[in-house]
């Protein structure tokens, strides 16, 4: 059985708070670093309240996130920045606000973002699949062989049914290097149709990687080696609150592959 890559998010939301991330994502056990070129316009405000649960009273944290103008980035300076500096492989990603991004102008705009970080050559790009097909095969032309594209699809809406899942990732994977599919998940029941999804997968031949956002998204991830994914996300940060985000922390990841002996 072998494990998956795992790829760490980067937290915070300008180019110095990402850099300062990866030595301590690195130190977790990421095999590359994911710089989400969307966050770098956004702010955030964090409301820490007691909430309380059947194991007692625990710390809620609500994140309100601010959104900033178009041009109150250098975009091409930030990501001349972040490539320069990270030498962990790295994925870029600038996820529009159609599939729970963040970032502000139009897709044109979008697209030369895309097209400057393809250019800085990071070991991964993030392409979404509904991407204009016209505009998403010159990126991928501009890509060449020197860095991998992740096809990824998130759903903002309800989570499909495990068939329609498989069948999603199954469509997608001649857009890609690998396919990304995220859901938010409501319960534990949308959760078991990602897992679902995840087992008919195992045996498809699939370059995947499937988690959800929400209650039981981190099944996906927890499971990830006997799955067979390729590829799974996580996260430096820490909390109680993770797993009700469907996330989890890189070192909490490895530790459960070493627990459960996926090796």
């Amino acid at each position: 059985m072998q494990k998956p890559l795992v790829c760490v998010t980067l937290r915070g939301r300008t180019v110095e708070e990402m850099c300062n991330d990866v030595p301590k994502a690195v130190k977790l056990g990421a095999d590359l670093v994911e710089a989400r070129l969307d966050l770098l316009w956004t702010t955030e405000e964090k409301i820490t309240s007691a909430k309380k649960s059947e194991e007692g009273e625990k710390e809620s944290i609500e994140i309100i996130v601010n959104q900033l103008e178009l041009d109150a980035i250098d975009v091409e300076d930030s990501i001349k920045t972040i490539s320069s500096t990270i030498e962990t492989p790295l994925l870029i990603t600038c996820r529009p606000e159609r599939q729970g991004g963040h970032y502000p102008g139009s897709e044109d705009d979008r697209i030369s973002v895309l097209k400057a970080a393809i250019a800085s050559k990071p070991n991964w790009i993030d392409l979404e699949v509904d991407i204009d097909p016209t505009k998403r095969e010159e990126l991928v032309k501009l890509a060449g062989n020197g860095t991998s594209i992740i096809a990824s699809l998130h759903s903002l809406e309800k989570t499909p049914s495990a068939s329609e899942i498989t069948q999603d990732v199954m469509d997608a994977q001649e857009m890609g290097d690998l396919v990304k599919a995220c859901f938010y998940t409501k319960d534990r029941r949308d959760a078991l149709r990602i897992f679902e999804s995840a087992l008919q997968l195992k045996s498809s031949g699939a370059n995947y990687s499937l988690m959800g956002l929400g209650p039981g998204g981190d099944w996906s991830r927890i499971h990830a080696p006997a799955l067979d994914q390729a590829l799974v996300f996580a996260t430096t940060e820490s909390g109680w609150h993770l797993a009700q985000q469907g996330k989890i922390n890189a070192s909490d990841l490895r530790i459960a592959w070493e627990v459960l002996e996926y090796s």
